[in-house]
């Protein structure tokens, strides 16, 4: 798999996902999503989580943030969530804007990748997951371009390796080869674009 090595700004995509957050109603925050097993306010903490550790990722601040795999535990929110959420973004948003988080190698959920690699990674967890959150919260999604086209990279390669079957995070879903990139890149995370929330 080759990955381009130039930085992303990934500080428009951030602001995306914090006004999809402020979105969020509080009666909402039990309903599904489209991740298998959790509810809205159990992506809200892996996001949380999530800009945390590839934060510290950028910075190569390896330790328990970093080590930690995301399948040991449900994450969830508490009753500040709000505003954890919107600072965490932030401060990743700024980590990745230094040229040495694009450099050398990092961790990030306890695996050892090169600094680009994982760049691309958080670009595709941020991308996914607010299609995830706009879909189970009943909002309108629209990604930051750039952040998508690194997203759709880093699947379709994975895809790829795989000979079109399994993605990076479960089997492919199939869409049209004209769909629009989005759509494209919901189904090579695994996801059904058509998913909606129950009624």
């Amino acid at each position: 798999m080759t990955h381009e090595t130039t930085t992303l700004d990934l500080g428009p995509q951030t602001q995306v996902l914090v006004r999809l957050a402020d979105g969020v109603r509080d009666e909402r925050l039990a309903d599904p999503t489209p991740c298998p097993g959790l509810a809205v306010r159990n992506l809200l903490g892996h996001l949380t989580g999530l800009a945390v550790a590839f934060r510290d990722a950028a910075r190569k601040d390896l330790g328990p943030t970093t080590d930690t795999s995301p399948e040991e535990s449900v994450p969830d929110i508490g009753p500040g969530w709000r505003g954890e959420l919107a600072a965490a973004l932030g401060e990743l948003a700024q980590a990745w804007r230094e040229p040495g988080a694009w450099t050398g190698a990092t961790r990030a959920g306890g695996v050892d990748l090169p600094g680009a690699v994982a760049g691309a990674v958080v670009a595709d967890e941020l991308v996914v997951h607010g299609w995830d959150l706009a879909r189970a919260t009943g909002q309108e999604y629209t990604p930051d371009p750039a952040a998508l086209q690194a997203a759709y990279g880093l699947l379709a390669g994975a895809a790829e390796e795989s000979g079109g079957e399994r993605g990076m995070f479960g089997p492919v879903v199939a869409v049209p080869a004209d769909a629009p990139l989005l759509e494209r890149a919901v189904g090579l995370s695994g996801r059904d674009p058509g998913w909606s929330r129950p009624a």
